[in-house]
C-alpha cells in the first residue's frame, strides 16, 4: 500500500513545538526524523547532516514555522556553540520565505558579534548584503555601528567606509570607529578629513588623531593637535590624550613643553594614576633628564614589576650602572617580583661590566624562584656567563635548557668565538642547523669573528656566501666589516678593496676601522691612509683613528707624520681615551692606568714589575719598542712599556692573590702587541692562568702561550 504522503506545515510545526528542540540544535549530525502518525517507515529528516546546505527549504510553505522566539532562540544556541554558518543558513531560510515585520535587530546584533569574535570577513558580508535585502528591515545607528567595528578591526577598511556612507544617521561612535580604523592603519589624512567633519568630538576622538599621529613618528602634529584640544572649553584631557601627548614629547623630545603637561596633570587631578605616572617618568628620561624621571617615579603610588623594570632599564641605558642595581636591590626589597624583563636587563648590565659575580647572585635567585629555563631571561644568563669569561658555565646552562632558542644558540657561538675557540663555535653552528633553527644577522656575525679570530679565510668567505646563497638573508654592514677585518687581518688586501668597490650599500665606520687595524699589522701605509681619511670625514672627534694610523708611522719609523698627526689631533681638540685595566679581588675592584701610582700598593707592584722584566729578559723576552710612539731612547720606551694597565694590574694580581689562582683582567682598549707577549712570559713565570678581555676577545694566557695563537 502507498505511503501517505507527510504534510511539511504540520511537520515543522511539531519540530519547533518539541520540547527536544535545543537538544537537536546542539547535535547537527545526529538528527532523528520526525514521522507521521501513519507511517513510521516513511520518515523524512526535516534538517540535512550536511551543514553545507541550508536548514530550511526556501520554496517551502513555512509561515507558520517562523516565529521570532523558535528562531532566535535557535540562532542564539548555534551562535553560543560557534556555528556561524549553520545560525546564517536559518537567517537566509527566513530571507528565502514570506516572514513578514519581525524584528531582526537582535539576531543581527548577535551573528556580528560572532563574525568579529572569529574575524570572518566573509561570513560578515554575507550577513551584510542580508541586511541590504531586507526591505521589511532598516538598521539602526547600532546594528550600523557593530559593521563598522567589524570592518574596521578585521582591517577592511574600504567595506568600512562604504557601510559609513550607507549610513542614513550616525551618532559619535560612528564617526570615532571610522576614524579609529583609518589612524591604526596608518591612513592619517583619511583620518584627519573625517575628524574636521565629525559635527561632536570626544576625548575618544581627540585621543584617536593624537594617538596615531604618534605611532606614525608624527609628533609635531600630535602636540599641534593637543595644544588645539586645550582651546576647546568643552572638551577635557583625560589620561589617554595626556599618555599620547607626552610620548609625542619624548618622541621630539622636548623637556619644556614636558614640564607643562606635568604641571596640567598635577592641576587636573590626573596625578593619582599610575599609567600618567609612568609615562611622565619615561618622557623625563628620553629628553635626559634621568633624574626628573627618578623623582617621578619615587612619587607614585603603585608601582608594578613593569614601572621598576622600565626604570631600572633606564640607569643601564645612560650607563649609571650603580643606580640600576641599587634600585634592583630595592624592587627585590620591596617584595615585587621580577619578570624575564628585569632579569634580561641586569643581566646585560653584568655583561657589559664586566661583573660575573652580581651575575652569579641573580642566576642563584632565579633557580630559587624556578624561573622558566626557556625564557629569554636564561639565553641571558648564557650572554651573561660569555662575556664575563666563564665560558664553562655558560656551557652548562645552554645545556640545562631543553629548547635552548635562537639567541642562546648565537650567545655561545660568540663566546666562544671570542674565547679563541673556533672550532667549537663553528661545531655548535653546524649542531644549531641540524637542530632545525634558521640563523638570523646576528648568528652570522658571530660565526664570521669565529674565523676572523682564528685566521680561517676561506671558511669565512665560504660562510659569508652562504647568507645569501644558502639561506636566503642579505649582507649587512656588520657582515661586510667582519669579512674585511678576516681578509685584512690576513694581509689579503686586494680582495679586501675588491668586496669594498662591489658593496650594494655605503662602508660605514666599522669596516674602515676594520681595514685599518689590518693595514697596521702588516704596515700597508697606502690603504691606511685611504681608511683613515675616510674615518677623519665619519668621525673626526674619534682618537682611535689618529693614534692607530699614528702607530703605522711610528711603526715604519716615519716620526714627521707622527708629529703632524699628534698636531691635528691638538688642532682639532681630540684627546686619546686613556687605557684602563681593572681586576677584581677579594670582592673589591682595582683600576689602573698607564704609569699608575695611585694605588696603595704602588711600590710592591712596580718592584715586582721590575723583577718580573729581569726574569722575562732571561727567559728570551725581547720588548716590542716600535708601539711606542714617542721618538726617544730605547730605554726610555721600554720603561714607558713596562707600566701599562694591564701589566700594572696582573702585577697586583699576583701579589695579592695565593700561588696558582687564575687572574682574570679586563682592559677597554685592545691589547698591544708587546703586552701580548709580556704577558705570555708573565703566565710562564709565576705558573698561573692569566685571562685578559680586550676590547676584542678574550686571551687566555697559560703556560707560556695565548689561546688566540699570536692571531688576534
Amino acid at each position: 500500500m502507498k505511503p501517505k504522503p507527510i504534510h511539511l506545515r504540520n511537520l515543522f510545526t511539531k519540530f519547533l513545538k518539541s520540547p527536544n528542540f535545543s537538544t537537536l540544535i546542539r547535535k547537527p549530525h545526529h538528527y532523528q526524523p520526525i514521522s507521521s502518525s501513519s507511517s513510521s517507515s516513511s520518515s523524512t529528516s526535516l534538517l540535512k547532516t550536511n551543514s553545507s546546505k541550508p536548514f530550511f527549504k526556501p520554496n517551502d510553505n513555512i509561515n507558520l514555522l517562523c516565529k521570532e522566539k523558535k528562531f532566535k532562540e535557535a540562532i542564539a544556541i548555534l551562535c553560543n556553540q560557534k556555528r556561524l554558518k549553520e545560525s546564517i543558513q536559518i537567517l537566509e531560510s527566513l530571507h528565502h520565505s514570506e516572514t513578514k515585520n519581525i524584528p531582526f535587530a537582535t539576531i543581527y546584533s548577535s551573528l556580528l558579534q560572532l563574525c568579529f569574535d572569529l574575524r570572518d570577513l566573509k561570513l560578515a558580508k554575507r550577513i551584510h548584503d542580508l541586511i541590504n535585502k531586507t526591505s521589511a528591515f532598516v538598521p539602526g545607528v547600532f546594528i550600523s555601528n557593530r559593521l563598522l567595528d567589524l570592518y574596521s578591526k578585521c582591517g577592511c577598511l574600504i567595506s568600512a567606509r562604504n557601510a559609513f556612507d550607507e549610513m542614513c544617521e550616525r551618532d559619535i561612535c560612528s564617526w570615532n570607529t571610522m576614524i579609529s580604523g583609518y589612524a591604526k592603519a596608518g591612513k592619517l589624512e583619511e583620518a584627519y578629513g573625517l575628524f574636521e567633519k565629525m559635527p561632536e568630538r570626544d576625548n575618544f576622538s581627540w585621543s584617536t588623531m593624537i594617538s596615531g599621529y604618534v605611532r606614525r613618528d608624527r609628533p609635531r602634529e600630535a602636540l599641534n593637535l593637543f595644544r588645539s584640544m586645550q582651546g576647546k572649553t568643552n572638551v577635557k584631557c583625560n589620561k589617554f590624550t595626556v599618555s599620547s601627548a607626552l610620548a609625542a614629547i619624548s618622541a621630539l623630545p622636548c623637556r619644556r613643553f614636558g614640564k607643562e603637561i606635568h604641571g596640567h596633570i598635577l592641576r587636573t587631578g590626573l596625578d593619582s594614576d599610575t599609567v600618567v605616572w609612568s609615562v611622565l617618568s619615561d618622557m623625563y628620561a628620553k629628553c635626559g633628564s634621568l633624574d626628573e624621571a627618578r623623582y617621578v617615579f619615587d612619587r607614585m603610588l603603585d608601582r608594578d614589576v613593569v614601572t621598576w623594570t622600565a626604570m631600572i632599564g633606564r640607569y643601564f641605558e645612560e650607563k649609571r650602572w650603580n643606580e640600576g642595581f641599587e634600585l634592583f636591590v630595592e624592587m627585590l626589597k620591596s617584595g615585587i617580583k621580577p619578570n624575564d624583563f628585569t632579569f634580561a636587563a641586569v643581566l646585560n648590565a653584568c655583561s657589559s661590566q664586566a661583573l660575573e659575580d652580581v651575575g652569579r647572585q641573580v642566576h642563584g635567585y632565579m633557580v630559587r624562584i624556578a624561573s622558566d629555563p626557556l625564557s629569554f631571561a636564561a639565553s641571558a644568563l648564557v650572554h651573561m656567563y660569555c662575556k664575563c669569561g666563564n665560558i664553562e658555565t655558560a656551557i652548562r646552562v645552554f645545556e640545562g635548557m631543553s629548547q635552548p632558542d635562537l639567541v642562546s644558540w648565537t650567545s655561545l657561538i660568540a663566546g666562544y668565538a671570542q674565547h679563541g675557540q673556533p672550532e667549537k663555535a663553528l661545531s655548535y653552528f653546524e649542531l644549531m642547523l641540524k637542530a632545525g633553527l634558521k640563523p638570523d644577522h646576528v648568528t652570522f656575525i658571530g660565526v664570521l669573528s669565529a674565523c676572523t679570530h682564528a685566521g680561517l679565510v676561506d671558511k669565512g668567505l665560504e660562510y659569508f656566501h652562504s647568507i645569501t646563497e644558502k639561506h636566503g638573508l642579505t649582507h649587512t654592514g656588520n657582515h661586510y666589516a667582519c669579512v674585511i677585518d678576516l681578509l685584512s687581518r690576513s694581509g689579503r688586501f686586494q680582495e679586501a678593496e675588491d668586496i669594498i668597490d662591489s658593496m650594494p650599500m655605503k662602508p660605514d665606520k666599522f669596516l674602515w676601522a676594520s681595514l685599518l687595524g689590518g693595514c697596521k699589522s702588516f704596515g700597508n701605509l697606502k690603504l691606511a691612509k685611504r681608511a683613515a681619511e675616510v674615518l677623519f670625514e665619519i668621525e673626526p672627534g674619534n682618537a682611535a683613528t689618529y693614534v692607530t694610523l699614528a702607530n703605522i708611522y711610528a711603526s715604519a719609523g716615519i716620526w714627521d707624520e707622527v708629529a703632524s698627526i699628534r698636531k691635528t689631533m691638538d688642532d682639532r681638540g681630540v684627546v686619546k681615551k686613556p687605557g684602563s685595566s681593572w681586576i677584581k679581588v677579594y670582592r673589591q675592584v682595582h683600576v689602573f692606568l698607564v704609569g699608575d701610582e695611585s694605588h696603595p700598593r704602588t711600590k710592591e707592584i712596580y718592584d715586582f714589575l721590575e723583577d718580573l722584566s729581569r726574569r722575562m729578559k732571561e727567559e728570551g723576552y725581547v720588548p716590542k719598542t716600535d708601539y711606542v710612539l714617542h721618538d726617544v731612547e730605547e730605554e726610555q720606551k721600554e720603561q714607558n712599556l713596562s707600566y701599562h694597565s694591564e701589566k700594572l694590574a696582573i702585577a697586583f694580581g699576583v701579589i695579592a692573590t695565593p700561588p696558582g689562582t687564575p687572574i682574570k683582567v679586563f682592559k677597554n682598549l685592545r691589547t698591544c702587541g708587546d703586552c701580548h707577549s709580556a704577558i705570555k712570559f708573565i703566565s710562564k713565570i709565576v705558573a698561573r692562568e692569566i685571562t685578559v678581555r680586550d676590547s676584542s676577545r678574550f686571551h687566555c694566557f697559560k703556560d707560556g702561550k695565548c689561546s688566540c695563537g699570536d692571531f688576534w
